[in-house]
């Protein structure tokens, strides 16, 4: 999906329909007021007063006519420039403006008119209204005024702008897959993860999902054995004085979960890396142990708002696929672009394509200095360019500790997921007085990367289960084959036969043998998505064979079980 924020062209049109909206909108609803409506990468949104009115998506269709009859009036839109004491005296009967308004120093108030309405705007806007004809209404929900949950909830109505039917025709196509492919949907139908009001933000693991998990950690912690890491689980709660030397207890403590222990507090950690220093500096380490790469799938928690919990997506619990490296200076680079081939590899493995930006200093709250600050950007952003990747920068978005490169993946519906990070740390290291000995004899710090791949398994599993809306390739899908005797009485020694040489060959594998018609156990594994279905007859009990089916297609073929097992036992092999 087209990111709208990021699109010149879509970003004009979409500013300016929000506007267009807010005029039927007006209309309709004299007494509506309005506080802001920015562009966002989905589209547009704006945010409405409407009083005890309340908007509902069957008052869409009525909204939209009132906009494409303002639309057809083709009225030019006109920017005009204005002062404060100007802008206070036009806008006086609406406090949200005035609210607005006074919070303006040394800025340019402008101001956007379209025929009876005008709103405060920076714009830019496309040149008359005629200009915005393909547009759609999607959603309403709540919002506090300003974000603040002791303020009045206004109505936020979100919509979208293409410059073509066809272009807004496909954005609406691929809104729907999305519903359908709701990570949320799937896990509850194909039993992989419950949320229970018990622990809002504390995923459930079901029996086949904790099956999908174990895959991919067991994946995870193959491939990371490839590359020469090394692995270790810390402890879930550690001291406060701890996360006072990393900095977490001055910049992070609001996010992290806090309890009283023997007189002492203490804190459920909420990121790895400082349990991470504790291990490293558990023995002497000389250049020669260098370059260091130790990797943890470390549980960790953090306290998100209720209201920004979504499925797996954003949780209070999870567990990050970790890994610090430790090295000389010299090192760094090369162990960076190694990094990326790393992430490169895996992410093909699952069809995700994607994207690399760099975050860069904060302009509060971070620690160390500015020169190592400029230095860490120079070499993430040179690693990228030796890789063959062009690099995204987005200024002031980096972490507390350093700055880092984001992964943004691309899924089968195009839409954008940030996951992997590499974060280059020269600061967290001489917090903790982490020293390696040189060549010479003498003790110097070592640089270390912060990263992962997944970015967390359970966002990361979330993030699949979308992009393959729950058809997993076999070798990740929870039940890989299901054989379904015609006749349960005649077929069944030979069902059972089957399912014990797959078993042995390493398969998850069930019988459905339910007194119902073929035809309708064949639909349910479909809606279960099954990769590998295996219809037993007479003629297959015979003959020694199987008839072969896959899951979204009707076409079978008849194999020998033996070659079943070897095609089988090669494409999980090669994870196709």
């Amino acid at each position: 999906m087209i990111n709208v924020k990021e699109h010149a062209e879509l970003n004009v049109l979409n500013h300016s329909c929000a506007h267009l909206m807010a005029q039927a909108v007006k209309r309709l609803h004299p007494h509506a007021l309005f506080w802001v409506g920015p562009v966002i990468n989905e589209g547009f949104y704006y945010d409405i007063d409407l009083g005890d009115t309340v908007l509902s998506e069957s008052d869409f269709p009525k909204i939209e006519s009132e906009m494409k009859k303002i639309s057809k009036d083709g009225k030019r839109i006109i920017r005009e420039e204005i002062s404060k004491e100007e802008a206070l005296e036009r806008f006086k009967n609406d406090p949200y403006k005035l609210d607005l308004i006074n919070n303006m120093e040394g800025v340019t108030i402008s101001t956007y008119k379209q025929g009876e309405f005008e709103d405060l705007c920076r714009g830019p806007h496309v040149e008359t209204v005629k200009e915005l004809k393909f547009f759609k209404l999607l959603k309403v929900s709540g919002a506090y005024w300003k974000g603040d949950a002791n303020n009045k909830m206004l109505q936020r109505v979100y919509g979208i702008c293409f410059d073509t039917q066809e272009a807004l025709d496909q954005h609406l196509y691929l809104l729907e897959e999305a519903k359908k492919r709701d990570h949320k949907k799937l896990g509850k139908e194909l039993g992989l993860f419950m949320m229970s009001e018990y622990g809002p933000g504390f995923p459930f693991w079901l029996d086949k999902g904790m099956i999908l998990r174990n895959i991919l950690e067991n994946f995870w912690y193959d491939e990371h054995t490839k590359e020469g890491y090394q692995f270790i689980k810390t402890p879930i709660m550690l001291s406060q004085e701890l996360w006072e030397v990393s900095g977490h207890w001055f910049n992070y403590k609001e996010n992290m979960y806090i309890s009283d222990v023997d007189d002492r507090q203490f804190a459920i950690k909420p990121m790895n890396c400082p349990g991470g220093m504790l291990v490293y500096k558990n023995e002497l380490h000389s250049y020669k142990d260098l370059p260091l790469r130790v990797g943890e799938l470390g549980l960790v928690h953090r306290h998100e708002a209720s209201g920004a919990l979504n499925g797996l997506f954003r949780v209070r619990t999870f567990t990050q696929d970790d890994a610090h490296l430790y090295m000389t200076p010299d090192q760094v680079e090369g162990e960076i672009v190694r990094l990326i081939a790393f992430f490169d590899r895996v992410y093909k493995l699952f069809n995700l394509s994607y994207s690399i930006e760099l975050s860069t200093r904060p302009e509060e709250k971070y620690i160390g200095s500015i020169e190592v600050w400029d230095e860490s950007e120079r070499i993430l952003e040179s690693a990228c360019k030796k890789s063959g990747h062009t690099v995204k920068v987005n200024p002031g978005d980096g972490a507390f500790y350093g700055p880092k490169l984001d992964f943004h993946l691309q899924d089968s519906l195009g839409r954008a997921w940030q996951c992997g990070t590499i974060q280059l740390d020269m600061n967290l290291p001489e917090r903790f007085d982490l020293t390696y000995i040189d060549s010479d004899g003498s003790k110097k710090r070592p640089i270390m990367l912060h990263r992962v791949i997944f970015g967390s398994v359970e966002r990361f599993i979330g993030i699949l289960i979308e992009h393959y809306a729950g058809a997993f390739p076999l070798w990740l899908s929870p039940d890989q084959v299901r054989i379904l005797p015609v006749n349960a009485e005649f077929h069944h020694d030979y069902a059972l036969q089957l399912k014990e040489k797959l078993v042995e060959a390493g398969f998850r594998v069930d019988v459905d043998e339910r007194n119902e018609k073929l035809g309708y156990r064949l639909r349910e594994a479909q809606i279960k998505k099954i990769p590998v279905q295996l219809v037993i007859g007479d003629g297959e009990v015979e003959n020694g064979t199987v008839n072969v089916r896959r899951y979204g297609s009707q076409a079978s073929e008849s194999l020998s079980v033996q070659d079943l097992v070897n095609s089988l036992i090669k494409e999980v092999k090669e994870k196709r």
